[in-house]
């Protein structure tokens, strides 16, 4: 039976794709950690780290941790904003009230209490699936924010429900300048993506994807496809989690329960459709895109001067609507997102090249 299992899994989703050299591989790991460790923070102004770089990274690292869920478990969640404000809330308090914890200890600490909370709220998925599954999701979206809002607790009894980020030192080091918050980023989003790959190279990941193309003869194959889907529940939310305390402690600074409301829970759930499902990389190119287009569209409809827009107001809704058709049409023209688009266009010119 194991034999027939390993079988079937190795030529699912994980077998078509495609592997390359394996010193190609490490070459392009190594430039990359060269590029974020040394190029970005020597060349970077400190506008570029802290309102452009620094939330892509985050919001692409949001994007991995749902797309672990519906990319490679075909699971639906339209709540991952909630599991970000458990992971700042539970961040917040684990420093408050247990002082001395290294701030490595705190992101753990609050990625494994996001990941209880998120297999309490993946209990539905053994039951019911698709549009209703994704229904029951959004209780963790208005659970966690009327917790938050109504219980001052949390936030340390402040009456405006804000709590604010405490200052970032790791094994002795300052982390407050923007480069510092940049490296704190990046070096966790790191770790991160080199789990999230171990997970779906492995056996579990494998696994993820049987269930997500053929739950029904994964079943049979003996998967556990209870125990896996609560699994995947388990690690997005720990993802998630994290991605909370960063967004929180490394870019704003501050964060109350409307921080992480629905709207950034479509925000992420749009990266992964427009960067491509079942993808790591491709995240953060739907992060780019969640981030950067709304600023080229208010420099756009500054330049034009158009003579109706005299508000802000009529701005951000026009900015609005040219960013849903730009969704709109990329998910028309590509709807495997923007890594295929890419992956397709590399292969046309390796074509090219070996002709």
């Amino acid at each position: 039976m194991t034999t027939i299992q390993d079988d079937i899994l190795a030529t699912g989703p994980a077998a078509s794709i495609p592997s390359g050299s394996t010193l190609l591989r490490i070459a392009v790991i190594v430039a990359g950690l060269a590029i974020a460790f040394g190029v970005v923070p020597a060349i970077a102004t400190d506008y570029w780290l802290s309102s452009i770089i620094i939330p892509t990274i985050v919001m692409g690292l949001a994007g991995i941790s749902l797309n672990l869920l519906q990319g490679y478990a075909g699971l639906v969640s339209l709540g991952s904003a909630a599991f970000m404000s458990v992971g700042v809330f539970s961040a917040y308090n684990l420093i408050l009230r247990v002082p001395g914890l290294p701030l490595p200890v705190v992101l753990l600490l609050a990625g494994l209490i996001t990941a209880a909370v998120g297999i309490f709220f993946g209990l539905p998925a053994l039951r019911i699936k698709g549009f209703y599954l994704g229904a029951s999701t959004l209780g963790a979206q208005f659970f966690f924010q009327w917790l938050f809002t109504n219980y001052p607790w949390f936030s340390n009894e402040s009456q405006s429900l804000t709590i604010s980020a405490p200052r970032l030192v790791v094994f002795g080091y300052d982390l407050q300048s923007p480069v510092g918050r940049y490296l704190l980023v990046a070096t966790v989003t790191a770790l991160l993506i080199g789990l999230a790959f171990l997970v779906v190279k492995s056996r579990l990941g494998r696994e993820w994807m049987a269930i997500r193309d053929m739950e029904t003869a994964a079943s049979v194959l003996g998967i556990r496809v209870a125990r896996r889907k609560l699994q995947a529940y388990a690690v997005s939310s720990f993802f998630l989690g994290i991605t909370g305390v960063l967004w929180g402690f490394a870019y704003l600074g501050t964060a109350d329960a409307y921080t992480y409301n629905l709207d950034k829970s479509f925000q992420v759930l749009f990266i992964v459709l427009i960067g491509g499902t079942a993808t790591i990389f491709g995240n953060f190119l739907g992060a780019a895109f969640i981030v950067l287009t709304p600023i080229l569209l208010d420099h756009l409809v500054l330049a034009a001067n158009v003579a109706y827009l005299s508000d802000q107001g009529a701005i951000t809704n026009l900015q609005r609507v040219i960013f849903g058709v730009i969704i709109i049409f990329i998910l028309i023209k590509e709807p495997d997102g923007l890594s295929a688009w890419i992956r397709r266009g590399v292969e046309a010119l390796q074509t090219r090249f070996r002709s």
